[in-house]
């Protein structure tokens, strides 16, 4: 009997030692809806985040005072909207504004960096933005966004280079972005190398009626071992060209 509470009490132990992450991924168009080619709704950006009720968010294509959208920062009004923290990483200077990549979190943000991805071929520069979020129970996870270049060549280049990172992270790492490629294409196998992605629930996330093609993930370092609770697109049609990608991670 003596040996059999043991047994529980080591099983409830575990169960209190795994924690459950709930992860986001939306390449927003900056907040122009591709069926009003003149508006900028932020509104229906932000409620996409908030309904789906998320620790931590990776956003793509997103504007800071830039004449298309409205002189806003949208990095700064969407962690006003959403009641998130934020680090917005720059891809592009454009006009007198930027364009780039933005992680928002529920949680306290406790480590921020930022690394322009390498681009063997002249195109627009990219970067990856990556976080370090302290979850309520005091442990740390990081996020890493990235919107990876249209062009193939630097999409190898910089999976290369984002595998390279990965080497440095012994904590549970989530790589999440617009990667611009197929599950078939070399560099979602390069990433295969070091991440893990969803191969059972996953779907298209473009175009957003009768989605076709798969471009944007959730993965995970291979380092920890971890479940996947849930995977799926969320059902917005309306706010961008993607559909939002959500997905439930159990570290173990």
């Amino acid at each position: 009997m003596r040996y059999f509470i043991l047994f529980l009490s080591l099983c409830f132990s575990m169960v209190l030692q795994a924690q459950t992450v709930r992860i986001l991924t939306y390449n927003i168009h900056h907040a122009n809806p591709p069926s009003k080619p003149n508006v900028i709704d932020m509104e229906a950006i932000a409620k996409v985040i908030n309904e789906a009720k998320t620790d931590v968010v990776g956003i793509q294509e997103v504007d800071i005072n830039v004449s298309r959208s409205e002189m806003i920062n949208q990095a700064e009004k969407l962690a006003e909207m959403t009641g998130m923290e934020y680090f917005f990483s720059k891809g592009i200077n454009l006009e007198k504004g930027y364009y780039g990549v933005l992680i928002l979190s529920k949680h306290k943000i406790i480590g921020k960096r930022r690394y322009d991805l390498p681009m063997p071929v002249a195109s627009e520069n990219r970067s990856l933005a990556i976080v370090d979020v302290q979850l309520p129970d005091g442990k740390t996870i990081s996020l890493a966004n990235t919107h990876l270049d249209l062009k193939e060549e630097n999409r190898i280049a910089q999976a290369t280079f984002i595998n390279e990172l990965g080497e440095l992270y012994s904590k549970p790492l989530i790589l999440v972005g617009d990667l611009n490629a197929r599950p078939d294409s070399k560099p979602i196998k390069i990433l295969e190398e070091y991440f893990v992605r969803n191969t059972s629930t996953n779907k298209p996330t473009i175009p957003v009626v009768n989605p076709k093609s798969e471009i944007d993930y959730i993965m995970v370092l291979k380092n920890r071992e971890f479940e996947w609770k849930s995977y799926t697109t969320i059902n917005e049609t309306y706010a961008s060209d993607h559909l939002p990608l959500v997905a439930e991670i159990t570290f173990k």
